[in-house]
């Protein structure tokens, strides 16, 4: 396969230092004589780019001790390489599929190199592109040949665009970190700025992993009220250039979804393993669609596999039991379940093997080992050192304006996520909302414009478990002895939110469910029959947007009932009196302090992953995994829940209040959960 940026740099790292005082003296370093270039190549472009770059400056030949940096131009896609010199820049220039690629400039001791120009031109488009395809199927054979288009004008432009990027500044050139594209059929100019790949080998590959360091800094809040140390709409120009473009971009553009009935931006992105995956942004208007949207893509990015430091413990639990976490803790399978033809995970072995990543364990107050298969949810494609041993989602992840912002996010998505399948599997009769008590006037017109809009009848549950955060269940109901002229509406939609003001829990929650709504009823009536053999048979559930659909079926409705049986709404504050005080301090990390000690206080550990990777830094973001085991949690697909071995599902009903006995393994809900 061949690619403008199919090339292999050979800087070895020991010279980066040296060679970019060197190079800095050959581009003149603050003289006003002109720097020395080098134009190889054969063909039209080369002899317009030399004769371009002739004009401005001195050109030598490659091997010249005076030579500042090699321009290497090509008429077809042959590939070319850097040049052996260590302490010599060079940029790139060549034609591909109707147009010159020009760039990256890869100038010695600077990150951004040919090699993480290409990663990020594959992984912006993806292996599926037509692009991807075109290269696949005829690169080899267009490899050598000129490109019919390339006209006199355009090896002149392109000559100009290259004296010109010679001339500016090294840190104001459009290819430092950054490729030009020319058209060649319109002559239209674009420029591309990219981010390095933090696995580069050249521009330094991963460190080795460490423990997170946390609280260490001061965290002040936007205000008292706002858990965030930064707006992302402050700056939004900036982040939008930094991670958003179609060609180099970590995400390939911020999507307005006019296929929901309510605002939705998506942030599509390729991982590193070329599986997409996407970020999502609910909101009451596109601006806030789109930085939620952008938000979540980068956490996704963060979360799926190790892309800050190398993973380099691996043990088995016997080996690190002191300073790890048992695998047990966090929710296995019971016994049967490993049974089962063709499940696909081992029963834990403390001989077994596994990799560990360094997290910060509150409760223990340092640093401790978690098998890296639940830091990261996507360890195992492409990688036979993985051996999970369970399903595990993003959940627990967040990104931040710093790693305490992140956990703090974090664990409310977790106390979000705990609320709901507690409330679920345990079958909790948790105290219904009355929401013509709450005050904000948003949560009012969004439960008017759902019921103008479909029908649907909106309740709200209070959740909150024993830690103190407010968390709520909400749902649009239709139930089969509805409107008999409207039988494809669905009978039930669920939703979550969490927030450490009720009110903005309830709202969270219903931005959720309208985006749940909207796909519901539209997926609901073109697939009745599958969605049928699921309330039957719960092995068919096993992707996440199965959990939903199966709810909105009538014949499922009846399994809500340990919700619905009192018509009566409790105000607000009554539903919610479970909830913890707000945190209200001036310095985030205090925040996240006083929230720890709601779970320690309660036996539980609360530990913090930093998946935070340069491309997160390059934001001024951090990303974060938290874990707290003996928490329910979330899967998808009904054989992958994981309820066994987790004694807090058995007791806390009655702490609670719900059960007059502990809740023994054979009543727990057999239903697959309705979440999202």
């Amino acid at each position: 396969m061949t690619d403008v940026t199919d090339v292999t740099d050979v800087t070895e790292a020991p010279a980066r230092d040296a060679a970019r005082t060197t190079s800095q003296r050959r581009e003149g370093g603050g003289s006003s004589a002109p720097a020395a270039f080098a134009v190889v190549g054969t063909g039209v472009l080369a002899a317009a780019v030399r004769a371009a770059v002739a004009r401005t400056h001195r050109t030598v030949a490659a091997t010249d001790p005076d030579c500042a940096g090699v321009v290497t131009a090509d008429d077809g896609w042959t590939t070319s390489t850097a040049p052996e010199h260590p302490g010599t820049g060079w940029l790139p220039v060549r034609v591909e599929l109707g147009q010159v690629v020009i760039g990256p400039y890869v100038a010695p001791g600077r990150t951004g190199c040919a090699r993480c120009a290409r990663t990020r031109r594959h992984r912006a488009l993806g292996p599926d592109s037509p692009r991807a395809e075109l290269l696949r199927r005829y690169g080899e054979r267009l490899a050598d040949r000129p490109a019919p288009l390339l006209s006199a004008w355009a090896a002149e432009a392109v000559g100009a665009l290259v004296a010109g990027e010679l001339a500016a500044p090294p840190e104001s050139r459009r290819t430092t970190r950054g490729i030009v594209v020319l058209s060649l059929t319109t002559l239209a100019v674009d420029a591309h700025p990219f981010l390095p790949d933090p696995a580069c080998p050249r521009c330094g590959g991963l460190p080795p992993d460490r423990p997170p360091v946390l609280m260490g800094v001061a965290r002040p809040k936007l205000d008292r009220d706002t858990y965030r140390v930064r707006d992302l709409a402050d700056g939004w120009p900036e982040l939008v250039h930094a991670y958003v473009d179609g060609r180099t971009g970590v995400v390939r553009q911020l999507d307005v979804r006019p296929d929901y009935r309510y605002p939705m931006v998506s942030a599509p992105l390729h991982l590193p393993d070329g599986e997409q995956e996407a970020g999502f942004g609910r909101d009451l208007d596109y601006a806030g669609c789109e930085r939620t949207a952008l938000a979540e893509a980068l956490e996704r990015l963060g979360g799926a596999r190790p892309g800050g430091r190398r993973t380099v413990v691996r043990a088995a639990h016997r080996e690190v039991a002191d300073g790890a976490v048992c695998p047990v803790d966090l929710g296995l399978y019971p016994p049967e379940r490993y049974a089962q033809p063709g499940f696909p995970y081992p029963p834990f072995d403390p001989d077994l093997e596994l990799n560990w990543v360094w997290g910060h364990s509150f409760g223990r107050g340092g640093p401790v080992l978690v098998p890296e298969d639940y830091a990261y949810y996507r360890t195992r494609r492409g990688n036979p050192d993985a051996r999970p041993l369970a399903y595990e989602v993003s959940n627990g992840c967040a990104l931040g304006g710093c790693l305490e912002e992140a956990a703090l996010h974090g664990l409310v998505e977790l106390a979000e996520r705990d609320a709901f399948l507690l409330t679920w599997y345990a079958r909790l009769p948790v105290p219904r909302v009355d929401l013509a008590t709450v005050s904000d006037p948003r949560i009012a017109l969004l439960t008017e414009r759902i019921r103008q809009d479909s029908g649907h009848r909106v309740l709200a549950f209070a959740t909150t478990p024993e830690y103190g955060i407010p968390t709520c269940w909400v749902m649009a109901v239709r139930p089969a002895d509805g409107d008999p002229d409207e039988p494809d509406e669905p009978a039930a939609v669920c939703a979550a939110g969490a927030h450490f003001d009720p009110e903005r829990a309830l709202l969270n929650g219903l931005l959720e469910l309208t985006a749940n709504l909207g796909w519901n009823r539209d997926a609901y009536r073109a697939e009745r029959d599958r969605i049928a053999a699921m309330v039957a048979d719960p092995e068919l559930v096993r992707e996440m947007r199965d959990h939903a659909l199966l709810h909105c079926h009538p014949a499922a409705f009846e399994r809500f009932r340990f919700l619905l049986g009192d018509e009566r709404g409790l105000p607000v504050d009554e539903a919610f009196a479970r909830a913890g005080h707000r945190p209200r301090a001036a310095d985030l990390r205090e925040d996240l302090a006083e929230v720890v000690d709601r779970f320690t206080d309660r036996g539980l550990e609360v530990i913090v992953v930093d998946q935070t990777t340069d491309e997160h830094r390059a934001g001024g973001l951090a990303c974060a995994k938290v874990i707290v085991p003996g928490l329910l949690p979330m899967t998808f697909g009904h054989r992958m829940r994981r309820t066994h071995g987790l004694p807090r599902l058995g007791t806390l009903p009655a702490e609670l209040g719900y059960r007059a006995r502990s809740l023994p393994p054979e009543e727990v809900n057999p239903h697959p959960h309705p979440f999202p």
